[in-house]
């Protein structure tokens, strides 16, 4: 017995035959005055990509995010664990920075800056159009299923894909480790290094398996950036659009009377790197990377007609509405987005150079000691931030006659580290009130840095100290 699978009746996903099964998208090239565009600034963005790594500023690499010690290097900053409100202001400014652009020009993101689009459009698409003989070379290969796989030409490809997808496997594990540090692993044997070689691994396998297979589907069904259009748009923003207005009816054939604009060609779909037709209005599909208005625009001078029936615009302007530049949400962003960024700045400008935490001992509150005296046990956690290494000695303010000991005080601290001193507080039981006693903890650099944290000392209260003794001396 037999079964056909079943097809699906009406729209379907563009990556999709009408049975479910996988329809490849290979897009062929238009290269129109926004494709131009779009190659410098991508060949620029890889370019920054793979420089970063060896710049520095500061004395420091430009950016570094080193998970295993916890510290995150920005344009020469370092932030640490405890750098909260800091991290928290910096995600907000870009979490509204992309609500402000897409407000303006809609998803420019993703048709120009994405890493997605940048690579897979003008790397990995035009080394397989140069190994596959273009848009039909890889259209027959598809059409011979697994005897097209194997294709002499097609493996090549799958080679070269390999070896760029290790060197960007490289370059993104240099962000992570530094490259000096990614230099000398690259010289020894994995087993010395066994955890970020699988990193690396795992990094290579992700971006050949992206770019070779998943490809244009991370944006349709991966990345959610599409979804959140729906909120992040409205009639304003600046769109990639088809003006139906202009062009419809559309047909064919060199008697044009009654119609638009629209030849019906289907080179806006041919070009389309998602497969979807951007006559059928606003998709979550469309990552706005123009192609679709370079392959109209071509047409258009061929058949003598004005350029733009595909186009930047709004659904207010296709529609014959007022264009509003200033409108809620233009005003809203920008507001959000200076606080957010003067947030930054001011915390930026105002952090100390060290943190202090001081934390009570483990253990007893406190301990009486043979010659009447009460110690409080103290851990003190001094965090460097000053660029350099510096030695933090503590002592103790409000508690005259107070007796600290400490084995190792003063203490060195390396730049960016978090050294940990045990400290001991004695004090005669008549300096306690009710049983407690306020002390400020100094610490101090010798240089710029001098901080004072408030903290309590427990001890004995009268009657118990009192009692205490008399257990030691009966006769008392």
């Amino acid at each position: 017995m037999t079964t056909n699978a079943p097809a699906a009746s009406g729209r379907v996903l563009p990556t999709l035959n009408e049975d479910g099964s996988r329809r490849w998208i290979r897009p062929k090239p238009s290269p129109g005055k926004f494709w131009q565009r779009r190659r410098v600034v991508a060949y620029g963005l890889m370019f920054v990509f793979c420089a970063i790594p060896y710049i520095r500023m500061n004395g420091k690499p430009l950016i570094l995010l080193d998970l295993p010690r916890r510290e995150f290097t920005l344009f020469g900053t370092t932030f640490l664990p405890t750098d909260t409100l800091l991290l928290m202001f910096l995600l907000f400014s870009i979490i509204i920075g992309i609500f402000l652009l897409t407000a303006l020009a809609g998803r420019v993101w993703c048709g120009w800056g994405c890493p997605q689009t940048v690579y897979l459009e003008f790397l990995y698409r035009p080394i397989e159009r140069w190994f596959e003989g273009g848009r039909s070379g890889s259209l027959q290969m598809d059409r011979e299923h697994a005897r097209g796989q194997l294709h002499p030409r097609r493996l090549a490809k799958y080679g070269v894909y390999l070896l760029l997808s290790l060197f960007l496997a490289h370059t993104f594990l240099a962000y992570f480790v530094g490259i000096d540090r990614l230099v000398q692993w690259v010289q020894r044997s994995p087993f010395d290094h066994p955890t970020s070689f699988a990193i690396m691994a795992i990094t290579t396998f992700g971006i050949m398996a992206d770019f070779t297979w998943f490809r244009e589907q991370t944006c349709l069904v991966a990345c959610p950036y599409g979804r959140w259009q729906s909120v992040l748009l409205d009639r304003q923003s600046l769109i990639v659009a088809y003006d139906r207005n202009r062009g419809e009816p559309r047909g064919r054939g060199k008697d044009r009377a009654g119609l638009g604009d629209c030849v019906d060609c289907g080179a806006c779909v041919i070009t389309c790197p998602t497969g979807i037709d951007i006559r059928d209005g606003l998709q979550m599909e469309c990552i706005h990377c123009t192609q679709c208005a370079d392959a109209c625009d071509a047409i258009m001078d061929r058949v003598g007609k004005p350029r733009g029936l595909i186009r930047y615009s709004s659904r207010a302007a296709l529609e014959g509405e007022r264009v509003r530049r200033l409108r809620p949400r233009v005003v809203l962003y920008p507001l959000a987005l200076a606080i957010a960024l003067g947030g930054l700045a001011y915390t930026l400008a105002t952090r100390a150079p060290a943190d202090v935490t001081v934390l009570r001992g483990l253990g007893e509150p406190y301990v009486i000691e043979p010659d009447g005296h009460v110690a409080n046990q103290l851990r003190v956690k001094i965090t460097n931030r000053a660029g350099g290494d510096r030695v933090y000695r503590v002592s103790i303010e409000g508690a005259p006659g107070s007796d600290v000991i400490a084995p190792d005080n003063p203490m060195p601290v390396a730049a960016g580290q978090t050294g940990t001193m045990t400290l001991f507080v004695m004090l005669a039981p008549s300096a306690f009130h009710d049983g407690e006693r306020d002390i400020t903890v100094r610490i101090s650099d010798g240089a710029a840095f001098s901080q004072g944290v408030p903290y309590r000392l427990v001890g004995p209260e009268s009657d118990e100290h009192d009692d205490q003794q008399h257990r030691e001396d009966p006769k008392r």
